[in-house]
């Protein structure tokens, strides 16, 4: 009987002890996105260091992870202890009460390094409320295999004329390949981040002073139907449907001879495992037409607490992790120095095995340096934000607006309906949000 008793209070110490080894379990939702996907594979060196945390990570396309935080936050459902959001979602959220202060993230964090645009834009009230993940903003990637062979050479600040001349020159439909790719997903946050970056370049703007909305203005014609032509002549089928993943496998299989798209695909399509034309790929400024804005944007995917989580002590601790100086020093350990997340802190930028590997990165930091979210516009405008504006409103008015114009690229509207429509829903939901009377 004594045996007994002992082999099943041994058990049952067994048992106890197995929960204190991980007694707090984080729920994190990402975007399926290729460095969250590297920060998955890579958790394991955290729970190491603390393991009294387990991590369940919740993986999603960026519309569906969009909606699915935003409902959970607003309900206080709690499905979530690590949330990844935008610059877009940061002070909006922070203003409702909805995330916690980021006050713990360790002595050795150093707040400071982060750059002044991208830590301007996750804080509020002197306080940050999120930490980034990688930073960016957009740039022409461009094969220069293909510009040498048609005799084109790519300025550094190219303007549109530029790009539309060269990506009608260097489509070759029969061979597959196309002179651009650029987004075509419905989305606030997929077709129309290039498309209010490159109506910025064009002088258009989403409201005037008084909030009124600026679809029926010739700037927005101007850039809708260039854009609509472009991808028609020189832009690959099905584009209605390609967002970023989709167009950097495009652009990594060789079929585009330009791309458009976020500074951060660059450490992706210089890549040799990923990429078929990693040694051919040249960068340049986002385009413009003279009238003093590059079309390229300002992003940051960060990481945040909502207020809703039980767990926020671990929660700050795994940020502090993902997002420190460290962390970068321990992808370049495993993945090289050219695939560390970029874009956040000012000392990769001064870090030479970086510089060394990552020809892309000084126009990247040029990028992000040229985003105005405060001044976005060549117009004046009452909104902060350079490919949205900072407003509750904007990501039901994005989503919306996105869908008429990706409707317009796929041939089912015309340009002129599809600005007429998103006029009137955007002026509509403007009323109802009583900004216009």
């Amino acid at each position: 009987m004594k045996h007994v008793l002992g082999a099943v209070c041994g058990a049952s110490a067994l048992l106890l002890a197995v929960p204190a080894m991980a007694e707090t379990t984080l729920t994190i939702a990402t975007v399926n996105n290729g460095d969250m996907i590297r920060m998955q594979g890579l958790t394991s060196e955290f729970t190491k260091k603390n393991p009294d945390i387990s991590v369940k990570w919740v993986t999603l396309e960026e519309n569906v992870l969009r909606q699915r935080v935003t409902t959970d936050i607003a309900t206080k459902g709690g499905q979530f202890d690590v949330l990844t959001i935008g610059t877009y979602e940061v002070p909006i959220w922070a203003k409702k009460g909805w995330l916690v202060p980021l006050a713990n993230l360790g002595a050795d964090y150093d707040v400071a390094d982060l750059l002044p645009r991208i830590r301007d834009a996750v804080s509020a009230d002197g306080k940050l409320y999120a930490a980034p993940f990688y930073g960016e903003s957009s740039m022409v990637m461009y094969r220069t295999d293909l510009f040498d062979k048609a005799g084109l050479k790519m300025p550094e600040k190219p303007t549109w004329d530029f790009v539309i001349d060269a990506a009608k020159k260097l489509t070759d439909k029969s061979a597959g390949t196309y002179g651009i790719c650029l987004r075509g997903k419905a989305g606030w946050g997929e077709n129309m981040a290039f498309l209010s970056a490159m109506a910025n370049s064009y002088g258009a703007r989403w409201f005037d002073e008084k909030w009124e909305p600026q679809f029926n203005t010739p700037e927005w014609k101007t850039t809708l139907t260039t854009y609509v032509n472009l991808m028609k002549e020189a832009g690959p089928p099905g584009a209605s449907s390609n967002g970023f993943n989709e167009n950097l496998a495009l652009f990594n299989a060789g079929k585009c001879a330009m791309w458009i798209d976020a500074t951060v695909a660059a450490s992706f399509v210089t890549n040799p495992k990923d990429s078929k034309v990693a040694d051919k790929v040249g960068f340049a400024l986002a385009p413009n037409t003279g009238l003093g804005k590059n079309a390229n944007w300002l992003w940051a995917w960060n990481l945040a607490i909502p207020a809703g989580s039980k767990k926020a002590e671990a929660a700050e601790k795994f940020i502090a992790w993902a997002t420190s100086k460290d962390y970068t020093k321990l992808v370049a350990s495993k993945e090289g120095w050219a695939n560390v997340p970029p874009g956040t802190r000012t000392s990769l930028y001064k870090n030479e095995d970086y510089l060394k590997v990552a020809p892309f990165a000084k126009l990247t930091l040029a990028s992000i340096d040229a985003a105005d979210p405060n001044k976005p516009t060549v117009k004046p405008v009452p909104y902060v934000g350079v490919q949205y504006a900072a407003i509750p409103e904007f990501q039901g008015i994005g989503t919306q607006v996105g869908q008429q114009f990706s409707a317009a690229l796929a041939g089912s509207m015309t340009v002129d309906a599809a600005l007429t429509a998103a006029q009137s829903a955007t002026e509509r939901e403007m009323k109802r949000a009583g900004y216009i009377k």
